[in-house]
């Protein structure tokens, strides 16, 4: 049985997950140079061939999934630029301080974006975003045990007009369900905190 072989029996059996197996760099340089992320260019070897792929290079991002005592979830809305939407979105942002832990990070953006702390902390999902274009990776906390942050964080931007909502768990799913709420980081984490009450 040919290497090849080998490796397609492997992916067909056992429990399914995703393999590391990155492919040979020949070349790498950033094509351009953003504000907030950056867009790549490698050549790689893939199955005898070289090939050429650009990609959003991404520092990766934290969500936060603030869940109160009645079971409900903080949502907030804020405008969004590339798809003209005021989406609902759970309060996230970028690993843009650098060395800070994940968790910090979470932490900070829940300050930042709801004014509010959080006592429990449990990491329910980690995903990539766009696979096909962006290296970005999400880690999604569940928050709990919420109370008022010590002072309110000054917005600016599009974050100086949030607008604050709680939403019963239930209610959000259905509205991810029924196409009503469309933001991808909202809908995986919902969706799962949901299959884990199940």
């Amino acid at each position: 049985m040919s290497d090849d072989a080998d490796d397609m029996f492997v992916l067909a059996r056992g429990p399914i997950r995703d393999l590391s197996d990155p492919a040979v760099a020949v070349s790498s340089e950033v094509v351009f140079e953003g504000r907030i992320w950056d867009v790549r260019r490698d050549e790689f070897q893939f199955a005898d061939h070289t090939i050429e792929r650009e990609y959003v290079d991404h520092m990766g991002a934290v969500a936060v999934l603030a869940i109160d005592e009645d079971e409900r979830v903080l949502l907030i809305n804020q405008y969004r630029h590339p798809i003209g939407l005021r989406d609902w979105e759970l309060p996230a942002g970028l690993l843009d301080v650098e060395g800070e832990p994940p968790m910090d990070a979470a932490r900070r953006e829940l300050a930042e974006e709801a004014d509010l702390a959080a006592e429990h902390w449990s990491e329910i999902i980690v995903f990539h975003t766009s696979p096909g274009g962006s290296n970005e990776v999400v880690r999604v906390y569940e928050a709990r045990g919420l109370s008022a942050a010590e002072e309110p964080y000054p917005r600016m931007d599009e974050e100086a007009e949030i607008v604050v909502r709680w939403v019963p768990l239930d209610e959000a799913v259905d509205a991810v369900l029924e196409g009503r709420l469309t933001n991808s980081i909202l809908i995986i984490a919902v969706l799962a905190a949901h299959a884990t009450r199940r």
